[in-house]
Parts: C-alpha cells; sequence; structure tokens
C-alpha cells in the first residue's frame, strides 16, 4: 500500500490579519493533484484541521469539497481524518456518518460504551487495497484530553494521564493486532507533541495538561510499522525512530516557519513493514519576506524596503512582510516612515518586529521592598526602563513629553 501522510491545515487560519483562503484553497488543489500522480491508496490527516473550534462556512465548504473531490479522482482512497487541538471533536463527527458513506472516516472523539467503557473498536479502522481486501489496520487516535483516556492509578511517580495514554494507545494495537493476518501492517495516528519534539515558537499552541505536556515514543509498539503525527509544525522523525514522523504544516503558519521545508509524506508498505518514507514538497502559493535578514537600523531598513521590487499580483497573492528594525530610540512615525518606502510596492505589509541592543540596564536586579517601590516617581521608572530597552539616558524632550501626560 501506498500512505500519504498529512496535518495541520489550519483551514481558516489568517496571518495578521489577511485571510489566507487563497493559499489553502492553491495546497488542496495541489493534493489532489499529488493522490492522483502518487496512486495513493490511503490520505490520513493527522488533526488540526481547522485553525480553531468555531470554523467559518468557507473553511467547512473548503474540507468538504476537497474530500468529495478526492473521492471522485481516487474512487478506492482510504480516507481518515483525526481531531487535534484546535479542532471541535463534536464539529467533526457530526457529518461523520454522511462522510462515511461517501469513503471519508472521522474521528474527532473519543466514543464511549452505554456502561462508561471506551469504545476502541471505534479507533482500530481497516485499510483496503485497490481489490477491495483489507492489507493494513490504522489505530485512528485523536488528540486527547484527560476525559478521553482510561483511567489509571498513578504509581511511581508516573502520571495518570500519560499513562492512560499509553494504555489506550496499546489497547487499540491490541485489537488491532487480533484482528490482522499475516502480512498486514498496523500504523497509528496521533496528535500530540511528543520528546524531543521542535516547535515552531509563534504558531503552535502548548499542550499542558496535567502538568504532562511530551509524550515518550515508547507508547507506540514496536510492531507499529508506521505512525503518523500531527501537532508540530516542523517535518521531523521523533528521536532516531525514522518511524515516527511529523509530516509538519503545507504551509507557513509563522514568519518563524519562513524556513521550513514544507511538504507532505509518502509511505511505501511492504506487507507488515514500511519499505520507504520520502518526502514530497508542497510549493508554497504565496512568499513570505523578511527585510532585512537580521534587525537593522532604521536607515538601512528604509533602504533595502525601497530597493524591493515584487512582481504585480492580485492583492491575495501579494507576499507577506515582514520588516524588521533595531531601534536606538524611540521611533513615533516607524509605521508611516516604512508604509511610505513600500508605497506602490506589491507587499502586504504584516508585521513590525522591532528590538533594541541594550548596553546594559540600571534597574537594580535586586527585589525591591515595598517601602522602596513607594519612593520611586513614575519619572524615576521612565528613566530606568528607557536606559534598559535603549542603553542610554532618556532625551529631554522625551522626559518633557512624559511628563506632560503625567499632568493631572
Amino acid at each position: 500500500m501506498r500512505l500519504l501522510h498529512t496535518s495541520d491545515w489550519h483551514l481558516g487560519q489568517s496571518l495578521h490579519n489577511f485571510e489566507r483562503h487563497y493559499e489553502h484553497q492553491r495546497f488542496l488543489d495541489w493534493l489532489l493533484d499529488t493522490l492522483v500522480a502518487e496512486q495513493a491508496d490511503a490520505l490520513l490527516i493527522s488533526g488540526d484541521i481547522y485553525d480553531n473550534a468555531n470554523p467559518s462556512a468557507a473553511s467547512q465548504k473548503q474540507l468538504y469539497r476537497f474530500l468529495r473531490l478526492a473521492r471522485e479522482r481516487v474512487p478506492h482512497l482510504n480516507l481518515i481524518i483525526i481531531a487535534g487541538n484546535h479542532d471541535s471533536p463534536g464539529r467533526l463527527d457530526a457529518p461523520g456518518p454522511l462522510l462515511e458513506a461517501h469513503g471519508t472516516r472521522v474521528i474527532g472523539a473519543v466514543q464511549r460504551h452505554a456502561d462508561g467503557e471506551i469504545d476502541v473498536e471505534s479507533l482500530v479502522l481497516p485499510l483496503t487495497g485497490r481489490d477491495g481486501a483489507v492489507a493494513a489496520w490504522c489505530l485512528a487516535v485523536p488528540f486527547l484530553r484527560p476525559g478521553d483516556v482510561p483511567r489509571v492509578s498513578s504509581e511511581d511517580g508516573v502520571d495518570p494521564y500519560l499513562a492512560g495514554i499509553a494504555l489506550l494507545y496499546r489497547q487499540a494495537f491490541e485489537l488491532a493486532q487480533s484482528r490482522r493476518a499475516e502480512g498486514q501492517a498496523i500504523v497509528a495516528m496521533g496528535h500530540c507533541h511528543m520528546v524531543d519534539g521542535q516547535m515552531s515558537s509563534d504558531s503552535e499552541r502548548r499542550i499542558v495538561i496535567g502538568g504532562t505536556e511530551m509524550l515518550p515514543a515508547g507508547i507506540f509498539d514496536p510492531a507499529i510499522a508506521y505512525a503518523a503525527l500531527g501537532h508540530l509544525h516542523l517535518a521531523q522523525n521523533v528521536g532516531k525512530q525514522e518511524h515516527i514522523r511529523y509530516c509538519g504544516s503545507p504551509l507557513p503558519l509563522s514568519f518563524a516557519e519562513v524556513n521550513y521545508a514544507h511538504q507532505i509524506l509518502r509511505i511505501d508498505l511492504d506487507g507488515a513493514a514500511v519499505r520507504e518514507i520520502a518526502p514530497v514538497p508542497v510549493p508554497r502559493a504565496v512568499e513570505l519576506l523578511r527585510v532585512p535578514a537580521r534587525p537593522a537600523p532604521l536607515t538601512q531598513v528604509l533602504e533595502e524596503l525601497s530597493a524591493l521590487s515584487p512582481p504585480e499580483a492580485p492583492a491575495g497573492q501579494q507576499p507577506y512582510l515582514e520588516v524588521r528594525v533595531l531601534l536606538e530610540q524611540p521611533e513615533p512615525g516607524l509605521r508611516a516612515r516604512i508604509e511610505a518606502a513600500l508605497e506602490g510596492k506589491a507587499v502586504r505589509l504584516a508585521k513590525i518586529e522591532t528590538s533594541t541592543a541594550a548596553r546594559g540596564s540600571s534597574i537594580d536586579q535586586e527585589v525591591m521592598t515595598l517601602d522602596q517601590l513607594e519612593k520611586l516617581k513614575p519619572d524615576d521608572i521612565f528613566r530606568q526602563l528607557y536606559q534598559q530597552r535603549f542603553g542610554n539616558e532618556a532625551p529631554a524632550d522625551q522626559l518633557s513629553a512624559f511628563a506632560e501626560l503625567m499632568l493631572p
């Protein structure tokens, strides 16, 4: 079988208030063509389909249109979706019966029987080959909250939430193991943060529940051929285990991801084992620009902005621009000067990142008593903070302006 692994689409996401419908549609159109070109047998989507729990109608329409066309263009395709931490489990599950009739299986939440026991069987899904016969099994486990996992008594200092996740994966694996025939692989899906996983600083929502955030690779049985993970936006394997992978997001979700190699993963199964795992690069529909490459004084920044000559493009297809300025003193007209330098250029000013090169701080690092704080006057605090941020004394005009603001 040939599997394609993708995750973290974040449909409906905006980048610094610029909507990204065009970029998401370009990716989905590309993915449809790739399913055909790669002759895929299954598409595994490992969570964070939407950017928030209440997605727009346009975002939902994008998803359902893609699912319909994927089934039309690749009739034998196994299509499995699990919920991520950004998704609403109930919203994903709601159209499940209708989607299943058209070949898509959605696991939004962990289901329970009337007696309260977890319905492990609903998480173990068969993957069929082109002849319709079962060729592999998938442990389709969504993002897990404390109420989704079996209750495990805390022993030897092991966090009960982490132990519950490990137990649920073990139960699902054992069920799949009991059903598999010789030569059938078992693959797993998950939306979680694994130990040593590299995060994107600006766009990933931290998963912290009960003090537990990172899961060990040991939650996946060694007999699992491949683990298709979602949540982290940088494509990476877990530890040194090549078969436990994050495919990463298909498009950059912040300027911190501007240099990521965005991709989906192609996994070829040979019987019960993986024969090959290979990245399939995702073309970037809209560029992200950082000017300058490193923060620089305003004069240099304005020169580089004036030299920009991006090609003409419709507004929704113009590059996003982050301007990075190293300040030596406050610049009240900073945005206006940057916008003037960009006048007539086909770019979208998304972010102005400012930083300073302070030479030191005059603020006493020792903890102040309440009496000491009470003796500080507002202009003393202003002087000290200015020194801390800009590394020099506050100029007279700044002090005068501050004093005027403080007048009753």
